[in-house]
């Protein structure tokens, strides 16, 4: 049997990122997903800010993978082709109570490095967002927050892992597994696999999976829903930076901002369940985050909702990254990593290389695992349909093009599923949320998805 240097169970951010990272290493690195694509876990759902990390724990494992992964997300992002919609930030004090918060949270930022966080009163909020209610009384500006594509560093993360000679298998849940003293034999849907060392990146199941295979849980996971609300593409004109509100012990609150693709999303929400799986919406909290978007910003109430989705945040029974490390089993659990995990992941991916291989775990000859660019999904910048040859529009809500289509196939990492190919190419996003387009979808994609479209045959 094939022996890899590490397994990772879980194709999500920090699965993705960790997997390029140690490729970068020059390991040989298998990903066991028990989805059929990469982010179809708590990663999915993300709300695609890259933080600066103004409002970490100060000295906390958290703040130095956040700020770390800020950093490397900046260096590579061109050479992946990831867009990055400046925006800055305001943290907004919508109450006595919340603005006299506000000298704390500057204190905190400049304290976390942060030194261009800074507050103002309620006319310069109105200079800068002239739309925002006025009922905000003062806001803390932090100009390095910004808004990023929710799904493409993470396809670009895994490419760059698999030309590296990384390894990805789906529909691999992993059942068992067994630790001889050397190596470790894993079993999953998909048969057995062996490696020297396993990295738990298993999310919204990383307790799980610690108790399957070491026999106890450091941890327990307890789900955490956050629903979202997106505005027509019409709001973005109403909107520049992104409103956050003033944080509290339990959560990071609601948050009004641009999206990548264009329109204007709200959420998400905090609501605390046992169901690991059930990301459902319900009429009356979203009701409720939709009003409350519209009291925020009154401009909004003209503008159609385009869509509404959940996400599950893997949270915990402690707050902070919970960590674990067994050197003697040769392995290493990344859990409880919630609304920070995009941004931080690239830093934890970093942090894992460390704790693995020591140091800072020097990295191999780039040109073994060169960068690959991906198509470009950001509004802000050309897309596909607007240069010569795209041959088809499929999508006409999101302006996806056949070419586009056609490329998710042919690279290295082809969709396996609806939502990958959604996630690869923003088809089905729009108004219609595939209405018009899922035929025609249909017949593109015949049977080259693993898990086909609803109605279709393999």
């Amino acid at each position: 049997m094939d022996i890899f240097d590490v397994a990772i169970i879980g194709a999500g951010v920090v699965g993705c990122a960790t997997a390029r990272r140690l490729a970068l290493a020059g390991k040989r690195v298998l990903v066991l997903e028990k989805a059929g694509d990469i982010l179809s876990g708590a990663s999915k759902a993300n709300s695609a800010i890259l933080h600066t990390g103004f409002d970490a724990p100060p000295g906390s494992l958290e703040l130095d993978c956040v700020q770390a992964g800020y950093a490397e997300y900046l260096a590579i992002r061109e050479s992946m082709n990831l867009p990055l919609l400046q925006t800055g930030a305001m943290v907004v004090a919508w109450t006595e109570e919340e603005e006299a918060r506000l000298a704390e949270l500057e204190s905190q930022a400049h304290a976390n490095g942060i030194s261009d966080a800074c507050r103002i009163g309620r006319r310069a909020v109105a200079d800068r967002e002239p739309q925002l209610s006025d009922a905000a009384r003062a806001a803390l500006i932090v100009p390095g927050e910004h808004v990023i594509d929710p799904w493409s560093p993470f396809l670009a993360y895994a490419r760059q892992a698999i030309n590296g000679g990384s390894h990805f298998v789906f529909d691999a849940e992993v059942t068992s597994g067994l630790f001889d003293g050397k190596t470790w034999t894993l079993t999953t849907a998909k048969g057995a696999f062996s490696a020297n060392g396993v990295v738990n990146c298993a999310g919204l199941y990383g307790d799980v999976v610690e108790q399957r295979l070491l026999g106890s849980s450091s941890f327990s996971i307890r789900p955490r829903k956050g629903q979202f609300a997106v505005f027509d593409k019409a709001a973005s004109r109403l909107l520049t930076t992104i409103i956050l509100p003033v944080p509290n012990e339990r959560t990071k609150g609601v948050v009004l901002c641009r999206t990548a693709f264009g329109n204007v999303l709200i959420g998400p929400t905090a609501e605390e369940q046992l169901d690991r799986d059930n990301a459902s919406v319900d009429e009356a909290t979203l009701s409720q985050l939709i009003a409350r978007a519209r009291v925020m910003l009154p401009a909004l109430g003209n503008v159609p909702i385009t869509a509404v989705y959940a996400g599950l945040r893997p949270a915990t029974e402690e707050k902070h990254y919970r960590i674990r490390h067994e050197p003697d089993l040769n392995w290493l659990s990344i859990g409880g990593i919630r609304s920070t995990g995009m941004t931080a992941s690239l830093g934890l991916a970093q942090h894992a290389v460390r704790l693995l291989l020591g140091g800072d775990g020097p990295l191999s000859d780039l040109t073994a695992a060169p960068a690959e660019p991906v198509p470009n999904l950001a509004e802000h910048r050309t897309r596909d349909w607007q240069l010569a040859g795209y041959g088809e529009i499929v999508c006409h809500c999101e302006m996806v093009t056949r070419r586009e289509i056609e490329a998710a196939f042919a690279g290295p990492l082809p969709p396996g599923d609806p939502g990958g190919l959604k996630r690869r190419t923003r088809c089905t996003m729009g108004r219609c949320q595939g209405f018009n387009c899922l035929g025609r979808l249909t017949e593109l994609t015949g049977s080259r998805l693993a898990h086909p479209f609803p109605g279709e045959r393999l």
